[in-house]
């Protein structure tokens, strides 16, 4: 599992601790983006859409395609657009409009959309991000853990489990479920509090990995009904 870093990480002076772990950096906060570049393994680009809807500013999208055009390449990539609670055509049209390879990006399959839809999604792109709004807001809620279970049983009945990205899901790591990265900016709001060097805090995070594959499970609660 790799493991995403959130920025920005402050003082710069700490964030040059973090040399060689991988980050994410989120267009709507992008102040270390050409420091993660010049220190990072890899970075993933956040598209920021979700800042923007709990702030209600409106995602500019064009706007976000300019900034990547500059920085996005390989082992780097990007996440699509997604309008967060919104359907499936509305996802799809935000796909159509992205400019740049699908080896560099990943589409979010939001977790109150259907399993069909994540199984278009696993067709098209090699890389696909988990996104938890609606009703599956809460990470690692026994409603959330239960939609996971069923969208990997899913995946794994048609022998088809891509590169998955849990988006905020660094906690979930070391759990049964397989995913192949997570980000989280977990290092980057509590080191200070926890008064603990931010490297040594994400070396802690980076040892704990998930599984690499998946056993059908059952589910503990009632299934989802637009699944």
């Amino acid at each position: 599992m790799i493991h995403y870093h959130g920025t920005p990480i402050t003082p710069r002076s700490e964030l040059f601790k973090m040399a060689g772990k991988h980050f994410c950096v989120s267009f709507s906060e992008p102040r270390d983006a050409e420091v993660c570049i010049e220190i990072g393994q890899s970075v993933m680009w956040d598209n920021g859409a979700f800042t923007a809807f709990t702030q209600g500013k409106i995602f500019d999208v064009q706007k976000y395609y300019s900034w990547l055009d500059v920085r996005l390449g390989h082992p780097h990539w990007a996440v699509i657009p997604d309008v967060i609670d919104g359907d499936e055509e509305q996802q799809k049209k935000l796909l159509l409009t992205f400019p740049f390879s699908t080896a560099l990006s990943a589409p979010v399959w939001h977790l109150g959309l259907s399993l069909s839809y994540l199984e278009f999604l696993c067709d098209k792109y090699p890389r696909i991000c988990f996104g938890s709004s609606h009703r599956y807001w809460e990470v690692g809620s026994s409603l959330w853990s239960n939609r996971v279970d069923e969208a990997f049983n899913k995946l794994a009945k048609n022998n088809h489990i891509p590169w998955i990205h849990m988006l905020r899901g660094l906690a979930q790591a070391g759990k049964h479920w397989p995913f192949a990265s997570a980000d989280s900016a977990n290092v980057a709001r509590n080191y200070k509090d926890k008064k603990i060097c931010p490297e040594k805090m994400a070396r802690q995070i980076d040892s704990i990995q998930c599984p690499i594959d998946w056993s059908m499970r059952p589910l503990q609660q009632e299934l989802f009904k637009g699944g």
